[in-house]
């Protein structure tokens, strides 16, 4: 009994002489628990949402900032300017992100009928980010899984209104870019707080049961296109080169008709004034063109011979012709 008063009063002792020191310590612990809990940073491409008791407060933007310590108010952290991004059919190894894709097990979702009733198995990617933290935590209870959910369906839709050839070969484009629209409808309705940045198609093949065969198809339709593609070209190459020939010969056609017609006009003004001389002095304009033709048709001629026609019997004659060379002379 004595020991354990012994104990109980060296206890008391000690605590006597430890007094003053937690007089100290208690109030720096406090004093630092709620510089710890008062400050927080929030990452460059974040934004952090403050919550009072639990309720959304105010929003903090990137840096140093500060709140009220302890439990009274609390930080969620949302990556708003960073790109994420959902898969659909398919999965790439190593995803920090949980929602990016699906176990494997899951893969019939790219399973999908067309709309002439035929399947198809279709993978595509959506990349979004957080575009409104507040409604991203407390509209719906989980947003991305929401958004997976109703990218399936926006896709299924899409699909359904389209051919099997279309959506395998001509008409990706134009599915992205529509199911990219009616999904942004879906998810601002829902107020999931997401803006989809892009979407695209990645692999769109038939069943594997009928792959070969509908590549097969392909192959066909490619040759034809491709021999077609040929034959366009040997057209575009032929019709213009037959084009220029004709349009050549048309304006040779053209030019000779003008040639032509500018020599007929020549000719007949120039009837019409020498008759109009002749008509003046009928003797003379006759003798002038007589001598002009002969001066004309002399020269053409290789042997020359001055005769009487009207002598009846063989008279002397003068050849010009020898006496132009300088061999001859008069008979």
């Amino acid at each position: 009994m004595s020991e354990i008063k012994f104990d109980a009063d060296a206890a008391r002792e000690a605590l006597k002489n430890l007094s003053p020191s937690l007089v100290l310590i208690i109030p720096a612990i406090i004093v630092l628990a709620v510089a710890f809990t008062s400050c927080f940073t929030v990452p460059a491409d974040s934004e952090a949402i403050i919550l009072r008791f639990g309720k959304f407060n105010r929003t903090a933007a990137p840096g140093l900032n500060f709140k009220f310590p302890f439990w009274f108010e609390t930080t969620a952290i949302i990556p708003v300017e960073r790109r994420l991004k959902m898969e659909f059919g398919y999965g790439t190894p190593g995803a920090t992100n949980p929602y990016q894709s699906r176990p494997q097990e899951h893969y019939e979702e790219q399973s999908m009928i067309t709309g002439d009733k035929n399947a198809a198995a279709v993978e595509w990617v959506i990349q979004y980010r957080i575009s409104d933290p507040e409604a991203y935590l407390f509209k719906v209870r989980d947003p991305e899984e929401t958004m997976r959910d109703a990218s399936e369906s926006v896709m299924r839709e899409v699909v359904g209104d389209r051919t099997v050839d279309e959506v395998i070969t001509i008409g990706r484009e134009s599915i992205a870019t529509d199911a990219l629209v009616k999904l942004q409808e879906l998810v601002d309705s829902y107020g999931l707080g997401l803006k989809i940045d892009q979407l695209q198609l990645k692999n769109v093949n038939p069943p594997k049961q009928v792959q070969s065969s509908f590549n097969e198809v392909n192959q066909a339709q490619q040759d034809k296109a491709k021999q077609i593609n040929v034959a366009k070209g040997l057209y575009n190459k032929a019709v213009p080169k037959s084009e220029g020939v004709a349009d050549q010969k048309i304006s040779a056609a053209e030019g000779e008709k003008l040639q032509r017609v500018n020599e007929a006009t020549g000719d007949a003004n120039r009837f019409l004034a020498l008759f109009e001389e002749y008509q003046k002095a009928p003797e003379i304009t006759r003798q002038r063109l007589y001598l002009e033709k002969m001066q004309d048709v002399l020269p053409r001629l290789k042997s020359k011979f001055i005769m009487d026609g009207e002598a009846s019997k063989p008279l002397p004659l003068l050849d010009l012709s020898n006496a132009l060379n300088g061999k001859g002379g008069v008979r």
